[in-house]
């Protein structure tokens, strides 16, 4: 393993990564190295880590490969604790940033790029907010946990949802409850699931639907990394509920504000169920070399 990484801090609106080009696979961190990089204090500072990886180069990229020979690339994410994270739908659009910017790949308007990730194979394009990924099939999953958040009076039932990873969403009653929440303390989930949630809590649009489409504002504590500025899967999950609490005649459309900015999510059918997409934008910020002796 190398004494010196060299590193790149990117964004999707406000949701931070540190990534490093590792095609063959060779460096291999510990979570407290990773969570020392992460450290907004000590280290660099992110919501978590994004390693640049051929596919071919590891297991979990072999079962994309399997499941798309053209995955090339595999996204191999940890969260800020060093733990292993499932997808992230702001990671793999700043994911997509760095290939590109680093002539590891190319996507031209109307082409998609295809990425592994340990939640499946993703589809990327570019888009006007920057670019869009297909989430893939989603799910109702993990019930309806009761939720308690700090300076949340009471308990609230959530719906879990998964998109590749896990989800509680959670309907708050307006504007002044979502700020009130303290989301720097984890939520508390009955029951808790077996691999624990990221957790967003919603308020609707004041009217909800405009111009056919939903409007919500969202915060998320994120499995791993705590409150984040925006979570890209959550704000799937968060329009998905949404359309579900809201019912028939509800948009498939959604404007999703989050304190980074706003994502787009567009549920469309698909041959295999309907699909959730995920759409914003993606910044590189600045690179640089870091010890990890």
């Amino acid at each position: 393993m190398p004494a010196e990484l060299h590193f790149t801090k990117g964004q999707g609106t406000g949701n931070d990564f540190v990534l490093f080009t590792d095609p063959d696979g060779e460096i291999d961190l510990s979570p407290m190295q990773i969570a020392a990089i992460c450290d907004r204090h000590f280290g660099v500072g992110a919501d978590g880590l994004l390693r640049v990886v051929r596919s071919k180069s590891l297991e979990a990229g072999k079962a994309a490969l399997a499941e798309d020979p053209a995955a090339e690339w595999f996204m191999d994410y940890y969260n800020a604790d060093g733990s292993l994270s499932e997808m992230c739908g702001n990671g793999i659009r700043v994911y997509t940033r760095y290939l590109l910017d680093n002539d590891l790949a190319t996507l031209a308007p109307g082409e998609t790029l295809v990425i592994g990730t340990r939640g499946g194979v993703r589809d990327v394009q570019r888009n006007k907010l920057g670019f869009q990924v297909d989430l893939g099939r989603w799910r109702l999953d993990g019930g309806e946990p009761l939720v308690r958040a700090k300076n949340l009076p009471v308990a609230r039932p959530g719906l879990g949802i998964n998109v590749g990873n896990p989800h509680v969403v959670v309907a708050l009653a307006d504007d002044d409850e979502l700020d009130a929440a303290d989301l720097s303390f984890i939520p508390h989930l009955e029951p808790l699931p077996q691999d624990g949630a990221n957790v967003e809590f919603v308020v609707p649009g004041d009217p909800l639907v405009r111009d056919g489409v939903g409007h919500i504002r969202m915060r998320v504590h994120e499995r791993g990394s705590g409150e984040t500025l925006s979570c890209g899967t959550g704000a799937a999950a968060a329009a998905l509920a949404t359309r579900h609490w809201a019912g028939a005649g509800a948009p498939n459309n959604w404007s999703v504000a989050v304190p980074g900015g706003v994502v787009g999510v567009r549920m469309f059918p698909t041959e295999d169920g309907e699909h959730v997409a995920l759409s914003g934008p993606a910044e590189l910020v600045y690179e640089g070399d870091l010890s990890i002796a």
